[in-house]
């Protein structure tokens, strides 16, 4: 596992250590509800090679064979973009155009919490009564205030599984590294299956081919920051940054401008969320959560192989015991993730109606480009 990816499994733990004694207080909240909320745009991209996405010929909606095989060697030219795995710096033409174009009277005065990436946020001081919906705090996902939609988090319709992979596109770690992609999206392919893909900026960066190749065979991208950090440790201006890069760098890739987007370990409140909204995304949380990044390995991690297996094992019998469907974490964060996720797909499809999340809501259009249409 690369350095890249010991941080975030230490990171992974420290948060999931101070969320374990929420893991049983959410409630379902109505995913399309009624009311008038902040406005939406996509932000501009200027300096965008448009070379790059328009090579893929895709228009629209991918249909017909879904591609298989290698990935192309050559990765696309993509220039002026940040240090990858770095906090982007604020005062970037780009990012302060994108700034200026936010109502600040509509995003909340929560105050910046303490914390990094290796500790996780901290809520000294924070009020009991949760006025900002922060989801570190007690899983909160209906926001307090009106003007923003509750986040998406299950599926309404039961047996329904929304399915997920955090962290890509896999990188590989080495040489010849069996698992990176398009191993994933060839598993996917060879049993029919799209699924939602949270992508951090900086691994599109350094594997743009692989990102292409997920928006050719069908799966709907959605944003995951660029550098994966707490959300709510980061100011306003660095909040835009983080948002603005992974959708600069995804726009260029494959075409598409996501409208979706997932926050590093669920760490969201009102003031992240009201920024992410008027930068056009909604909030998308989970229901269930493999812990497949926890499983003990070289570089930590606390849980069993068995124990993770034991999630998915529960899971799949209790299929027809619930009144809802489930949005489900998983990453394609390493060989071990990777592994689960292959392990466990057959035998899901069996138990569930297995789609994207965004499919849980019926939403057909998940790009602000309106020509992308999907079932």
């Amino acid at each position: 596992m690369s350095m890249k990816n010991s941080l975030l499994l230490l990171a992974f733990i420290a948060i999931a250590s101070a969320q374990d004694q929420y893991a049983n207080t959410a409630t379902l909240a109505n995913p399309n509800p009624t009311g008038s909320f902040a406005p939406q745009h996509s932000p501009a991209f200027p300096k965008i090679n448009t070379k790059i996405a328009s090579s893929l010929r895709v228009t629209a909606v991918p249909t017909g064979a879904v591609p298989t095989g290698a990935l192309p060697r050559a990765a696309p030219n993509l220039a002026g973009y940040p240090v990858a795995w770095a906090t982007p710096p604020t005062d970037s033409a780009e990012v302060q155009a994108v700034i200026n174009t936010i109502d600040w009277s509509l995003v909340p005065k929560a105050a910046v919490h303490g914390g990094n990436s290796q500790t996780g946020p901290s809520m000294s001081g924070y009020p009991s009564s949760d006025p900002y919906c922060d989801w570190s705090y007690n899983l909160c996902n209906v926001p307090k205030v009106k003007y923003l939609p509750p986040d998406i988090y299950y599926c309404p319709s039961p047996d329904t599984w929304g399915l997920t992979y955090d962290d890509g596109p896999l990188n590989p770690q080495s040489s010849g590294d069996p698992y990176a992609e398009p191993n994933l999206y060839n598993f996917l392919a060879a049993h029919n299956q799209k699924a939602t893909l949270f992508y951090i900026g900086s691994n599109v960066l350094g594997y743009p081919q692989a990102a292409q190749r997920a928006f050719q065979d069908g799966h709907i991208l959605c944003v995951h920051t660029w550098s994966h950090p707490p959300m709510t440790t980061l100011t306003n201006d660095k909040v835009v940054a983080e948002l603005y890069w992974t959708l600069k760098v995804i726009k260029e890739t494959t075409g598409v401008t996501p409208r979706c987007w997932r926050p590093p370990y669920g760490d969201v409140d009102d003031r992240v969320r009201s920024i992410a909204w008027q930068m056009g995304m909604r909030t998308i949380l989970w229901d269930w959560d493999s812990n497949d990044w926890n499983i003990k390995g070289p570089d930590g991690g606390s849980l069993s192989s068995s124990t993770v297996d034991g999630y998915f094992s529960k899971w799949i019998a209790d299929a027809k015991k619930t009144n809802h469907g489930h949005i489900v974490l998983e990453h394609e964060l390493s060989d071990t993730t990777v592994n689960v996720a292959e392990k466990w797909l057959p035998q899901i499809q069996k138990a569930f109606k297995v789609v994207p999340a965004t499919e849980c809501f019926n939403i057909s259009q998940p790009y602000w480009e309106s020509q992308y249409r999907y079932p």
